[in-house]
């Protein structure tokens, strides 16, 4: 008697267990998004010292919220010509670009060995 005791009290501590893992499992993230009327530009760095895409297409006038989000390493990321520079507190900034161009990407923080080819371009139409 003692022993089949013992199974069920056994077996509701694994149902419990089980139920507790189910219910308080964190949730998946949510996919970001920019405020209404405005275009969200991912910047993605990564150890590897790349950007996650050789060039990134806004449009004249349109509002804009660039983000830097450091997928490995700690990176930054400037476009000396507009004076953009995202890195350690400030990894995103509201912006709206009034002429066009091609303007460089370079990774603003030392990262390591392949720094200096850490490059992509935003290009505005």
């Amino acid at each position: 008697m003692q022993k089949w005791a013992m199974f069920v009290l056994f077996s509701i501590a694994c149902l419990l267990a089980a139920g507790l893992m189910l219910f308080n499992m964190p949730k998946p993230p949510v996919e970001e998004a920019a405020p209404e009327g405005m275009t969200l530009v991912k910047l993605q760095a990564t150890s590897d010292f790349k950007f996650d895409k050789p060039e990134y297409e806004v449009k004249v006038g349109e509002k804009v919220r660039l983000k830097l989000v450091n997928k490995s390493g700690v990176h930054g990321a400037a476009i000396d010509e507009l004076k953009i520079d995202l890195k350690d507190g400030a990894m995103e900034k509201d912006v709206t670009f009034d002429k066009p161009g091609k303007y460089k990407i370079h990774c603003s923080i030392m990262c390591g060995a392949g720094h200096d080819t850490m490059v992509s371009y935003l290009v505005v139409k």
